[in-house]
């Protein structure tokens, strides 16, 4: 899908020129430009312009949450039909390990997670690698930091369709993998449930879940559903579920960094003793 502005509004002024020139700075290969202009004066739309004539994915960078916040909404409204995603560290508060030397005393660390912020951070991973061109990602600095291997990430999406073979066990298996978690009473993001041939997983980025109905080692049926109500929202053809979490790391490769954490302890005991 092509990135296309839906608004009333079209560029006046000085804006067209502008648009004229980024743009045709943009594809000729120009590094830095810089648009000038007070508060008020359309710098978003002139800019939410050149992505539609561009037609390229985006990364939009701003120094605080409060300025991504805004950028994402506006953002968002020009381009309704498009990936528009939101990045933004998930730390609603964050106390780093301290020691104090003069009390002896050690602070452990102490963090408070944001569900919703961690949920938009996994729905913009997910998008860019779900093979859409059309995505437009807005962040706080804190997309500078890095992240899980996008390989891994990328070879543990579960990708299912109506009349595909697959061994029930085998696929909630692969669900662990993706670091779900199987549960039969608290149904929320990032957890997945079974009961007899059906199986349903609540993605950690979505606001709904999915039913996977089985009739033998064949998937019968693959639905959209309410997590409150169980209601059927819609019968789909095909899906693709994305990891739970963003640091993800092969079981093979875990097991050998624990390997090599144990020798490294062993040799640090027998250095301190």
């Amino acid at each position: 899908m092509k990135f296309q502005i839906i608004s009333d509004f079209k560029p006046t002024g000085d804006q067209p020129t502008a648009i004229k020139e980024l743009t045709e700075a943009v594809l000729r290969g120009d590094r830095y430009q810089t648009l000038l202009g007070v508060t008020g004066s359309g710098k978003t739309f002139t800019i939410a312009n050149v992505i539609q004539r561009v037609q390229k994915p985006t990364l939009i960078i701003s120094h605080n949450k409060t300025l991504v916040a805004q950028l994402y909404g506006e953002l968002k409204q020009f381009f309704p039909d498009n990936a528009v995603e939101y990045f933004v560290s998930y730390y609603d508060y964050y106390q780093p390990e301290a020691y104090v030397p003069t009390t002896d005393t050690f602070i452990e660390k102490d963090l408070s997670i944001n569900e919703e912020v961690e949920k938009l951070r996994l729905r913009a991973t997910s998008s860019l690698l779900s093979g859409r061109r059309d995505i437009i990602v807005v962040a706080s600095v804190s997309c500078i930091f890095g992240l899980g291997n996008p390989v891994d990430f990328k070879n543990n999406i579960i990708r299912l369709e109506i009349g595909q073979s697959v061994i029930r066990d085998q696929l909630l298996f692969s669900f662990v993998n993706a670091l779900y978690s199987r549960t039969e009473t608290d149904f929320k993001r990032g957890t997945f449930r079974v009961k007899g041939d059906t199986v349903d997983i609540f993605p950690a980025y979505a606001d709904l879940a999915y039913r996977i109905t089985f009739f033998g080692d064949e998937i019968e049926q693959l639905e959209m559903i309410d997590p409150e109500s169980n209601r059927s929202i819609e019968s789909i053809s095909e899906l693709a579920v994305f990891p739970a979490n963003i640091y993800l790391s092969p079981r093979e490769q875990l097991q050998e960094v624990l390997y090599e954490i144990q020798d490294e302890l062993e040799k640090q005991v027998q250095y301190f003793e």
